[in-house]
C-alpha cells in the first residue's frame, strides 16, 4: 500500500519523530512524506532514505488558538495547498494526516482525490489547547473524512470523544520505541 504522510512543521516534536518511525517501519519504497515547512524534520527524513518534498513554502498562519476570522483569512494559503495534495495524492492509496493542519488539507485533499484517510492524533482537544473554532473543525472534519482516527493515548482518545468525535472511528495506537536502545 502506498500511503501519502502529510504533517505541517518543518520542526522536530514528538509527532514527527512519531511519524519518522511510522514511516521507516511501513517501507520508504512505498510513502511519500509532504510537509507544509521545511526545516530539521526534512533533513531528518532525508538521513533516514525516507522520500519527503516540501509542499508549501510559507508557514501556514493558523494557530492552536486562532478565531474563525484567522481560519478564513488563511484561505488563499490552503487552497493552493489542498489542490496540490489532491492531485499528489492520486499516486498513492491512503491519505495519512499527522497533525491538524494536515488534518484540514488531507480531510478535503481525500475528498477530492477519492482515496481514504487516517489521521494521527497526539494532543489533548480540549479548552486548554485549542480555540472553540479549531476544535469544532477538528472534530467535524474527523468525523466526516477520516477512516480511522490514531490517538497516541486514552487520554486523547477520551478528549476527542468528550469534543464530540466518533467514538467508534478512534483507536488507541501507542507511539513505539525500540528496545534495543535501551539495552
Amino acid at each position: 500500500m502506498r500511503i501519502l504522510f502529510l504533517d505541517q512543521s518543518g520542526s522536530l516534536g514528538g509527532a514527527e519523530l512519531c511519524l519518522a518511525d511510522v514511516v521507516r517501519g511501513h517501507g520508504q519504497d512505498r510513502s511519500l512524506v509532504g510537509l507544509f515547512a521545511d526545516g530539521a524534520f526534512r533533513q531528518l527524513l532525508e538521513d533516514h532514505q525516507i522520500p519527503v518534498q516540501i509542499l508549501n513554502r510559507q508557514p501556514i498562519s493558523v494557530q492552536k488558538d486562532s478565531s474563525l476570522l484567522k481560519g478564513l483569512s488563511s484561505m488563499t494559503q490552503l487552497v493552493p495547498l489542498i489542490i496540490q495534495t489532491a492531485k499528489l495524492s492520486r499516486e498513492f492509496d491512503l491519505i495519512y494526516a499527522n497533525t491538524q493542519k494536515a488534518l484540514v488539507v488531507g480531510s478535503i485533499a481525500s475528498l477530492l482525490s477519492r482515496r481514504p484517510f487516517v489521521y494521527h492524533l497526539h494532543d489533548i482537544i480540549s479548552p486548554e489547547h485549542f480555540s472553540s473554532t479549531n476544535r469544532r473543525l477538528i472534530v467535524s472534519l474527523a468525523n466526516q473524512f477520516a477512516t480511522r482516527v490514531i490517538a497516541n493515548s486514552e487520554a486523547s482518545k477520551a478528549a476527542f470523544v468528550e469534543a464530540g468525535g466518533r467514538k467508534e472511528i478512534v483507536s488507541v495506537v501507542y507511539n513505539g520505541f525500540d528496545p534495543q536502545q535501551y539495552q
